[in-house]
């Protein structure tokens, strides 16, 4: 019995919809016309017809000469001596028909009577049955909003069939939306297309081998993560892990965002949660992936006032009842990705519900380097490329923006109409996304052009005489987005950053303003990116990392999102401005005095960047002489070198 229910068809409204409309037209093109005239029709023989006219009944006629028939509309006075009825209403369009043999008969007929004046009504043609047209201009308004409301009903409830919807999606629009990957799927990515990221690639991996083989944890007495949270920066690869893990797991694989979950009908959203959840157990073992959890998963007000949606939190709650709902082995694993874990609920992070947190950070240098080795398997490189120079010409470089450059090397390759793809269409490609495109026919004068060389020179010159400043790589005076000038470092791989490596740093961000001052007379606009550099970096060393002289070893850094109180007093506010206005003042007049000192070489250096535009560590080196200090990060590749030339 259950069988034949089973496979008996699902009521639609779209049925319905359809056999009312069928009964409408049938209706109209079977009912003698008279629905579609407004009024009382009878068929009469020619000769009636000619009698009706010549005693003056017609007030209009049209005559349809392809089916050799007329209508005869008549006049409203004899409406009554034409039908023989007191039941048809004076002033109604009661009309006659009739079929003609010869047109030309018709027309001397008419003829004749007009000239005798008993008919001066209007004679008109119709070429074909005008039954389609009247249906049309009477139901089309009708039948165009029910159509275009079923239309508004599947874009509601999503479109489409199965999971998604159905025909009529408003009726499902509570159903999950998640894309469910079946385990006999191919997938296209697997852990072999993540490079880097080894941690977070070790836990998820631990997730796949015990849906592949629950029985070795489960003997042991021990009990999966019930869910696993991917933190990180954007870009860095948490939505392609988790694409990895559908690939590796050989499960079926529940994908859907966080703001999927959020509509504008009361309860929708914990309709689907619950949908979802109820697919998840039936397809168990499984993992459900929600992107961007913080859509739905931000922390709940603890005031009423600033309380938010109440059908994002009550989402939430269902949210957060079904992750706890279900049994500890039943083999739903949940993944979620986000990058602002800050302002996720507690509960939704406590233990029994995301027991792992993921960290995907940006990728160092070495991982960077296999980075770039999977997004250049397709594309034609020449033996200049340097996979080792690229990998530390770009630091801070998430996977997604190595990417990015390897697709941009490519098109600018195939721009130049280039065979292969080099090392100098890369470093292209990396100014083009860091600085922008190159504006070489934005208009300068002499003076500007000047200034701007000056300002730059300070920046490579201060930089290349500081010990921690980072490393120079080149300067350019040719504008690049909304940037007049630029400089390109090195910077070096840190895990953790001195109080004298900031300061060094802000000394070599303030050395253009300070080139200006001292070799112009005057300062110009062109600072002013450096200057909010600088304050910010000071108010952060100040404020956060207790770096202070006056208040040392103190952090004032709130993490709560609806306080909107400072954390300190008006006296420690004054106090914090005080030394960050000290420490931006000292550090720009060390600036001055370290450009002072080598005035000749930082206008030798101008004047280069005035000549050619664009200058080279090589220049700088040769000006100033070689760097005395040697970064960590070049002494690690070189000693990662001699262990690969020794292996």
């Amino acid at each position: 019995m259950a069988d034949k229910k089973s496979k008996m068809p699902r009521f639609s409204l779209t049925w319905l919809y359809l056999v009312i409309a069928i009964v409408l037209g049938y209706l109209v093109l079977n009912s003698g016309g008279s629905s579609l005239q407004g009024g009382a029709s009878k068929e009469v023989s020619y000769t009636e017809f000619k009698q009706y006219v010549a005693q003056g009944y017609a007030s209009s006629i049209v005559v349809n000469k392809k089916e050799s028939s007329l209508v005869m509309y008549v006049r409203p006075e004899h409406i009554r001596d034409v039908f023989k009825t007191g039941n048809v209403p004076v002033g109604s369009q009661a009309y006659v028909e009739t079929e003609f043999l010869s047109s030309e008969k018709l027309q001397d007929f008419l003829d004749e009577q007009e000239t005798l004046g008993h008919f001066s009504g209007r004679v008109s043609h119709r070429s074909g049955d005008s039954g389609l047209w009247n249906f049309i201009w009477s139901f089309g308004p009708l039948i165009f909003i029910i159509v275009f409301w079923i239309m508004m009903m599947r874009r509601m409830g999503g479109g489409g069939s199965g999971n998604a919807g159905g025909p009529m999606g408003i009726f499902n629009v509570g159903r999950s939306r998640a894309q469910l990957v079946e385990k006999d799927e191919a997938s296209k990515v697997t852990f072999r297309d993540v490079a880097g990221q080894a941690g977070a690639k070790q836990e998820v991996q631990e997730i796949v081998e015990f849906l592949k083989n629950p029985k070795k944890y489960t003997d042991l007495g021990g009990k999966i993560p019930k869910g696993a949270l991917l933190v990180g920066p954007p870009g860095t690869g948490k939505t392609l892990l988790a694409k990895a893990v559908a690939g590796e797991a050989d499960v079926p694989f529940f994908s859907m965002s966080g703001s999927d979950f959020v509509e504008m009908f009361v309860g929708v959203g914990a309709s689907r949660v619950r949908d979802l959840f109820r697919q998840a157990k039936e397809k168990a073992p499984c993992i459900i992936f929600i992107d961007e959890i913080d859509a739905v998963g931000r922390a709940r007000a603890n005031r009423a006032a600033m309380s938010s949606n109440d059908e994002r939190e009550s989402t939430l709650n269902q949210l957060l009842t079904e992750m706890d709902g279900f049994g500890t082995n039943s083999g739903v694993i949940i993944l979620a990705a986000t990058n602002r874990a800050d302002i996720l609920d507690k509960a939704l992070l406590r233990a029994g519900r995301f027991d792992r947190q993921i960290h995907v950070d940006l990728p160092d240098l070495n991982e960077r380097k296999e980075i770039f080795q999977v997004h250049l398997r397709p594309i034609k490189t020449d033996e200049t490329l340097d996979i080792d120079f690229l990998a530390r010409q770009t630091p801070g470089f998430s996977g997604a923006d190595i990417a990015n450059v390897c697709n941009e090397a490519a098109l600018i390759a195939a721009r130049g109409s280039k065979s292969s793809v080099g090392k100098d269409d890369f470093l292209a490609a990396v100014d083009r996304i860091i600085g922008g495109l190159e504006k070489k026919t934005k208009v300068m004068t002499a003076e500007e052009k000047r200034t701007i060389a000056l300002h730059e020179a300070g920046h490579a010159s201060i930089s290349w005489l500081l010990q921690y400043a980072n490393p120079l790589v080149k300067v350019t005076i040719v504008p690049r987005g909304r940037a007049l000038g630029a400089a390109w470092y090195l910077p070096e791989e840190r895990q953790i950053t001195t109080r004298e490596q900031m300061l060094d740093e802000m000394c070599a961000t303030l050395g253009g303003r300070a080139a200006e001052e001292l070799f112009t007379g005057h300062i110009s606009s062109g600072a002013m990116n450096d200057l909010e550099r600088v304050t910010k970096q000071a108010y952060g060393m100040i404020a956060y990392m207790g770096m202070g002289d006056k208040l040392p070893n103190l952090c004032y850094y709130n993490n709560d999102e609806y306080n909107f109180q400072k954390p300190y007093s008006e006296a420690t506010a004054e106090t914090i401005d005080q030394e960050v206005r000290e420490m931006i003042a000292e550090q720009y007049a060390r600036a001055k005095k370290i450009l002072n000192e080598h005035a000749g070489e930082h206008a030798q250096l101008a004047q280069l960047l005035v000549e050619r535009e664009v200058i080279f560590a090589e220049d700088v080196e040769r000006i100033f002489g070689p760097r005395p200090w040697t970064s960590r990060t070049e002494e690690l590749l070189d000693e990662q070198k001699t262990t690969e030339n020794e292996g």
